[in-house]
């Protein structure tokens, strides 16, 4: 039976897919002591496609970023899924840092990472409030619009 904050996911019409493997040399995230933390997250469906491909500013929109780093926000929580085998787990949401393909003018960095944000508080709650560093970049991995990382206090 799924826990509380599957539950919610549900009701949302978010069903967690497996999480992508690493593509380079690292892992998808690592626990140390009561702290999982959560490799960067770019934003892909469940098939592995991109949601927004780009960059902020020239060609994607905030609202195209913003649905980006709301499915950034779906890939942490597969991940932690695939790290405890139960949401439930997550005792607070205590970091996102998020990466935007930005172009040199675009300075709505942090409207996109809302997606992300605004995920967590949906399904955690006042657990799901969260410090957060949003950073524009010139190129992420796949010419990815967004990449969202997560450190997350766990029972």
């Amino acid at each position: 039976m799924a826990g509380t904050i599957e539950q919610k996911l549900a009701a949302q019409g978010i069903v967690l897919h497996q999480p992508a493997s690493p593509v380079a040399n690292y892992v998808g995230f690592v626990r140390t002591g009561n702290l999982l933390i959560v490799s960067g997250q770019v934003c892909v469906d469940a098939e592995g496609k991109l949601i927004a491909k780009g960059k902020l500013g020239a060609g994607v929109t905030v609202e195209q970023g913003n649905a980006a780093a709301r499915g950034c926000a779906i890939n942490l929580l597969a991940q932690i899924k695939a790290a405890l085998g139960d949401l439930d787990k997550v005792v607070r949401v205590v970091r996102l840092g998020g990466f935007v393909n930005s172009a040199p003018d675009f300075l709505d960095g942090p409207k996109v990472l809302n997606g992300a944000s605004d995920l967590m508080v949906a399904v955690f709650g006042d657990k799901g409030r969260h410090a957060r560093t949003t950073v524009g970049v010139s190129s992420l991995p796949g010419d990815a619009a967004v990449e969202v990382e997560g450190i997350f206090e766990v029972s």
